[in-house]
């Protein structure tokens, strides 16, 4: 109780509301139960470990979350620093319906339907011109597979007269749908999400981080606030895998991104607002 009582007193000594107009801090410990989706009471600690003054709340990479989250959070994609990507041999009015599982753990859950198109949203960074060792994803000339959808190898991209990339080209192999008996025809190390340009659902995803830079702010004479971290929130607008329904109730795995859930307050179904509850990765697993 000790290690939750001092740090939402830190959070609310340190903290402004982390989205003008709210006064919720969602990285304290009630507003997150209230708008990241924890159940009231929701252990800070996995069971029978020793509570510490320790990592404080905002932490994303709790191991007990996911272990909780993990075998009941619906799965969809989400792209949250999209770039377009457009299959040039691929006819533009046609939409290929591709599937993939509501819940891996839970057959009973059925499977989900969306679809690939002439444009897609991919993540920024799953594209380079010029790659680095042991990079596999798309860069002009490497192949890679769209989780679920087909094998493309990429051919180059558009850039806007400062530079800045608007579009990578690719070319698909229409053999190599995911599911089918030649989806194992082309081998390749890189597997992308995405989701289709004309279909994808417009939403706001707020990524909160941990509020301090190191675990242990209070440790010998420091002075917490100047530890605080500045990037310990981020909103950015992305897009959402259609036929993602965005309510309170609903815990979602977003794949590669961590586990999300619908803002209590500010989210609707016509602009989805998500709350990062946690990272898919422990990044501080060795610091403790």
């Amino acid at each position: 109780p000790g290690e939750t009582n001092g740090g939402d007193r830190r959070t609310g000594e340190c903290e402004q509301p982390a989205v003008p107009g709210n006064r919720e801090e969602p990285r304290r410990a009630g507003d997150r139960q209230r708008r990241r989706g924890e159940a009231p009471g929701a252990p800070r600690g996995g069971a029978g470990r020793q509570q510490r003054v320790g990592p404080e709340p905002g932490q994303e990479d709790r191991p007990e979350l996911r272990e909780e989250q993990d075998p009941v959070a619906l799965r969809s994609v989400a792209i949250l620093n999209p770039v377009k990507l457009v299959i040039t041999n691929f006819p533009e009015d046609q939409a290929e319906p591709c599937h993939a599982p509501r819940n891996p753990h839970d057959p009973s859950a059925g499977s989900r339907e969306f679809p690939f198109t002439r444009e897609l949203w991919i993540e920024r960074d799953d594209f380079v011109e010029v790659p680095p060792k042991k990079y596999f994803r798309l860069f002009p000339g490497n192949t890679v597979r769209l989780k679920y959808g087909y094998v493309v190898t990429c051919t180059g991209c558009v850039k806007d007269e400062s530079g800045r990339i608007t579009e990578v080209h690719a070319e698909y192999n229409p053999d190599t749908k995911s599911g089918t008996p030649g989806s194992n025809l082309v081998k390749v190390k890189g597997t992308i999400t995405w989701v289709s340009a004309d279909h994808a659902i417009a939403a706001e995803f707020r990524l909160y981080d941990r509020l301090f830079s190191t675990p242990f702010p209070d440790a010998g004479d420091s002075d917490f606030l100047s530890c605080l971290n500045p990037h310990s929130v981020q909103t950015v607008q992305g897009w959402l895998e259609p036929g993602s329904i965005a309510t309170p109730d609903v815990m979602w795995q977003f794949e590669r991104l961590g586990y999300f859930v619908a803002d209590a307050i500010d989210s609707t179904a016509e602009k989805p607002v998500l709350n990062r509850t946690t990272t898919l990765k422990d990044t501080w697993a060795d610091e403790g």
